[in-house]
């Protein structure tokens, strides 16, 4: 699990609900009035912006992305292929048959090598996975940017609404200070959704996007030099640009005795 990601949410909405109790009541910051014209009015923008499909899939991966640190560490991923490399010189490609892994792209690739299908081929289904996969994360990220631009000006709309109804009740000045706080409570939606919910999350699936599509380069750059029937300590140092300098100790497969 992302346990970040939790975190930085959970401590987010403590702090800005810590300040709204500060000097008042929570109570004082519900309006169901205001909470239905952000929260409806945002949805119906996003449904004119994209799908029900989309933004159904973008909200299913937010949340399996997001919350789960699911992408495996580069280094980790680099000593698992060397084992693979090492497996194809002993026992040839057959081999790897014997040798499951939970990365499910990798899986696949294997499955595609097992099977007798040529480099290229392989190669052309692994392309097709990952820009899949990629058009995937950029629509999700779009479905919650766009809830993040609409959202906060569908809390102006709402406080616009409000401070049209509250100039209508001048006659009573003792209702203009309680009117003009629930007119901004629309605006304090927006900028919540927007700010600590829909914004964040775009932006942490940009990073699980960019995450998986490195893995998935170098699934794709191993397989091929597995393939090719290459030295595993050679395909190391091939991979080894994908991990930090201080990072690169270690990778070098152990010969199987």
């Amino acid at each position: 699990m992302d346990i970040l990601t939790l975190v930085g949410l959970v401590a987010g909405v403590l702090i800005v609900v810590l300040a709204m109790l500060a000097n008042a009541s929570i109570l004082t910051f519900f309006n169901l009035p205001g909470l239905a014209i952000v929260l409806g009015g945002t949805f119906a923008v996003t449904l004119i912006k994209f799908r029900l499909p989309s933004v159904m899939s973008a909200f299913r991966l937010a949340f399996s992305a997001a919350f789960k640190d699911r992408v495996e560490r580069p280094a980790e991923l680099i000593r698992e292929v060397g084992t693979l490399a090492l497996v194809v010189r002993k026992e040839g490609i057959l081999g790897l048959e014997n040798h499951p892994t939970k990365n499910e792209f990798l899986q696949k690739a294997i499955n595609l090598c097992v099977d007798g299908h040529p480099p290229e081929l392989v190669e052309e289904a692994l392309a097709q996975e990952t820009q899949q996969t990629a058009e995937r994360y950029e629509v999700s990220e779009r479905v919650f940017r766009g809830i993040g631009e609409s959202a906060p000006a569908i809390g102006m709309l709402g406080t616009l609404v409000g401070l049209v109804q509250m100039l209508n009740t001048l006659d009573d000045p003792s209702s203009i200070g309680p009117a003009m706080a629930i007119a901004l409570l629309t605006t304090l939606y927006g900028a919540f959704i927007a700010q600590l919910i829909a914004l964040p999350l775009a932006d942490k699936l940009q990073l699980k996007a960019e995450d998986e599509a490195r893995n998935q380069v170098l699934i794709t750059t191993s397989m091929r030099t597995i393939m090719r029937g290459e030295n595993p300590r050679v395909m190391t140092e091939l991979l080894s640009s994908f991990v930090t300098p201080e990072q690169r100790n270690g990778l070098a497969p152990e010969r199987e005795a």
